[in-house]
């Protein structure tokens, strides 16, 4: 039987922390094929990010349109979308299908990510279609809730919340890890709970899978010393030995 096909849209990271790199791993290690489209090549490492170059809209839309009319992904998973068209792309043609939009525009760090023109059309046009959407506290801050649509607000103070409108928030508790190797956590989250949808799980039960993936991951890479700054969250899995 064919696994379930999800496909990322977002950009590189050269640091192999987060982005396209972080998504496919997580893809893997939950066994869904995983295909890309990228939408902005940055120079990157644990300390920090050094260029950016967008793809033109254009070329986002070639590889979207190749992915969607070949591999047919039953789930869509955004990254860093860098250009007020490839937002409302994005919106046009994935609006049917399961969407986990992160909406990549405010850092860890508290730095601001996208300009107000890609804020707006994450507001008027994504986020309205999404099937959920996975801010951290600054992000969805600066969204707000105007689009009305079912948000995870995902931090690290032990448990995210599902909010659903006209509804009672849902917490999904899990463990705090202490470390300074968390760069990619907040993508590894919302490929994995992209993930876990399309095997047919629940949200509830989707985000608790999530959530329990990336402890796991924090845990592994907890007390590395890989670069100079913000070290990577793991995406290393147990090696398993061939049978002879």
């Amino acid at each position: 039987m064919n696994p379930p096909v999800v496909v990322t849209i977002a950009g590189t990271d050269s640091g192999g922390a987060a982005g396209v790199a972080a998504d496919l791993a997580t893809f893997a290690a939950h066994g869904v094929h995983g295909a890309c489209v990228i939408t902005a090549v940055t120079a990157q490492d644990t300390t920090g990010v050094r260029d950016v170059e967008p793809m033109s809209d254009d070329m986002v839309a070639a590889q979207l349109d190749a992915v969607l009319e070949d591999l047919d992904p039953v789930a869509v998973k955004t990254g860093m979308l860098a250009t007020p068209g490839t937002v409302r792309l994005v919106a046009e043609r994935c609006a049917d299908r399961i969407l986990v939009v992160d909406p990549v525009v405010v850092a860890t760090s508290g730095a601001v990510l996208a300009d107000d023109e890609v804020v707006r059309a994450y507001r008027d046009h994504l986020l309205p279609v999404a099937t959920v959407a996975t801010p951290n506290a600054d992000e969805d801050d600066l969204l707000g809730r105007a689009h009305g649509g079912t948000v995870i607000r995902t931090g690290g103070a032990g448990d995210d919340r599902i909010c659903v409108p006209g509804a009672e928030q849902v917490l999904v508790p899990h463990p705090v890890v202490a470390t300074d190797n968390d760069h990619g956590t907040g993508c590894t989250y919302s490929a994995a709970l992209a993930a876990r949808l399309a095997h047919g799980d629940t949200l509830p039960l989707a985000a608790a899978a999530a959530a329990a993936y990336v402890v796991d991951q924090l845990r592994t890479s907890q007390h590395w010393t890989l670069g100079r700054g913000r070290g990577p969250i793991a995406h290393t899995h147990p090696h398993h030995e061939r049978t002879p």
